[in-house]
């Protein structure tokens, strides 16, 4: 299995909200439809900081969903929401304790 975390750094603080809805409703269910798919994250880290984690079988399914997130957010104009370019660190997973379960 391959994780691919996307952190973009100066996300506008004032409308996560929007932007968290619009993953959502446009994004997750494109992305899910990829090969591979696994599961996927939207972490709000404050300050201006949001990170997403997606999983995949393969590395190149991986590079797909970066593919997909950066055409989707031109498709979506959110380059005033997302200004900078995500810091991308893609890899294989070599250790798991146990399965991810959300924590409500």
């Amino acid at each position: 299995m391959h994780a691919t975390i996307r952190r973009y750094d100066g996300v506008d603080q004032n409308r996560t909200e929007e932007l968290t809805r619009k993953v959502n409703e446009t994004f997750v269910p494109r992305l899910s439809k990829l090969e591979g798919f696994g599961g996927h994250y939207l972490v709000e880290a404050g300050d201006g900081i949001m990170s997403s984690i997606a999983f995949f079988e393969t590395a190149e399914q991986g590079e797909a969903s970066t593919r997909l997130a950066s055409s989707w957010v031109r498709d979506e104009k959110l380059e005033s929401i997302l200004p900078n370019a995500p810091k991308i660190t893609s890899g294989r997973i070599v250790s798991q304790e146990r399965p991810l379960v959300p924590v409500a």
